[in-house]
């Protein structure tokens, strides 16, 4: 049911449900409109047959008054002498009017429907005795069939050309009338069936060109240098990946040169600012001396940490096999030697396609700030589904919950000192986000139910490796 309601509330299944029901109605409704003038033509075929045989009895009868009686009396095919009493119904218009431009007698002829018993023979002689069988009597006789439709019985007036009056009895054999519903059951449902496959593949053509384009900006988000959607299809399909090829363009020389300037400016820094270094070591006054050599350490790290923000949206490294155990253990590792209570507590065995140095220093840079807010870091990797997940849960505070997402953003600093070995820059878990994000995952914090504050890796059906080399 849940992928059911995902494919209704995608384009294509829009599309397929609008053009499922539009054609389906369009050919339903052609396939009765069809019915209907196939019906009615049939109706006035039979019309003019009937027209046939009235015109042929009425011209024997107006060409041989000799004969007249006893053709009255023997009838003709379907036509005969009305019987007295019979009652007069509503006229029948469509005989008329095809009456009325016939030659003869019958163009004035009036016509008008009567009930069926008018026209049944009188052949009493012929018809055998009612039964007298008490059985019978005692026991009605069972009800009509439905399924019998009387023939159909007119009264025909007219005058031959020596001015005698004639009132005929014309039938004719009733016609069944399918009705506007009722259609063939095998036939609907192969027209269904073969509109429904008609419109899923055009929904699937109508919906490719906008799923290829989401699927290059999702790309373009993790790989800025990715290479550009090609330009094929209808019109308008190429003119939206030449546009975006163009604000991929764009978006790289932007990158580019942001990188470029800030690399000329950490350069451009180095020489002033280790001049400026050796100038403090000549002050006399050991406590300033200190806090300048303290202030300029700070100015170095913003330097170096704004750089590494700007290139880690523009490395171009390659994607490998990395061993999440691995690379996790080896951090952890490096930061119990250097005397962090850290723990590695839960291994997965995944094997995913990453960039080894980039989660190296994802998960480092998580790790430090466990350490440094928290005092301990716990680390484990879980896995539900396809999804793949790292914690790193700390002992400290935790945070406000409208912090959890403002430290995310650039120079953003909870810790209030501005001491460099207690606050940062506050570019680190900015630049941690922007690793996960390059590689496919999601980073946000939380506070954890049992105390401290856990930062939660996310990788949402990432791309695995097979058995064999493991980075890390």
């Amino acid at each position: 049911m849940k992928r059911l309601r995902h494919f209704f509330s995608s384009m294509v299944g829009r599309l397929f449900v609008i053009l499922l029901l539009g054609m389906s109605v369009a050919a339903v409704g052609a396939t009765m409109l069809a019915s209907t003038k196939r019906q009615q033509e049939f109706e006035r075929q039979n019309l003019n047959r009937i027209a046939d045989r009235l015109q042929g009895f009425v011209n024997l009868l107006d060409g041989n008054p000799e004969l007249r009686e006893r053709l009255l009396s023997s009838g003709g095919p379907s036509v005969r002498q009305l019987p007295e009493g019979a009652r007069i119904g509503r006229p029948d218009a469509a005989l008329m009017e095809i009456l009325d431009d016939r030659p003869g007698p019958v163009a004035s002829s009036q016509v008008a429907f009567t009930s069926f018993r008018s026209c049944l023979p009188r052949l009493p002689e012929l018809l055998p005795p009612p039964p007298r069988d008490k059985d019978k009597m005692r026991h009605p006789p069972r009800e009509r069939d439905p399924a019998f439709i009387p023939p159909k019985c007119r009264v025909v007036t007219l005058q031959l050309t020596d001015g005698t009056p004639l009132r005929l009895a014309l039938d004719s054999p009733a016609v069944a009338h399918n009705g506007v519903l009722a259609v063939d059951p095998l036939f609907l449902t192969l027209l269904v069936i073969a509109i429904a496959i008609l419109a899923y593949i055009v929904a699937r053509m109508a919906s490719a060109p906008l799923q290829r384009l989401a699927d290059a900006a999702a790309a373009l988000g993790d790989d800025l240098q990715g290479a550009p959607m090609p330009v094929t299809g209808p019109l308008e399909v190429r003119r939206a990946a030449e546009a975006f090829n163009a604000m991929q363009k764009r978006l790289q020389r932007h990158l580019g040169e942001r990188t470029q300037m800030l690399a000329a400016i950490t350069h451009d820094l180095q020489t002033p600012v280790t001049r400026l270094r050796l100038r403090l070591e000549n002050v006399t006054d050991e406590a300033l001396r200190e806090r300048l050599i303290g202030d300029l350490g700070a100015m170095q790290a913003l330097i170096r940490e704004g750089l590494e923000l700007a290139r880690s949206a523009e490395s171009a490294e390659q994607r490998a096999a990395l061993d999440l155990d691995s690379l996790l253990e080896s951090i952890v590792e490096d930061a119990a030697e250097a005397g962090a209570d850290v723990h590695f507590e839960q291994p997965s065995g995944a094997v995913l396609m990453l960039r080894p140095l980039a989660m190296h220093r994802l998960f480092s840079n998580l790790v430090d700030n466990a350490v440094m807010y928290g005092q301990t870091a716990r680390v484990r990797v879980e896995q539900a589904g396809q999804d793949v997940e790292v914690r790193i849960r700390d002992s400290g505070p935790g945070l406000a919950e409208d912090e959890l997402e403002a430290v995310f953003d650039p120079f953003v600093r909870l810790e209030t000192s501005r001491s460099r070995q207690t606050g940062g820059a506050g570019l680190g878990l900015t630049i941690a986000r922007a690793l996960a994000e390059k590689d496919g995952a999601t980073l946000h914090l939380r506070n954890h139910p049992h105390g401290g504050l856990e930062a939660i890796v996310r990788w949402s059906s990432p791309a695995r490796a097979a058995a064999g080399p493991r980075g890390g």
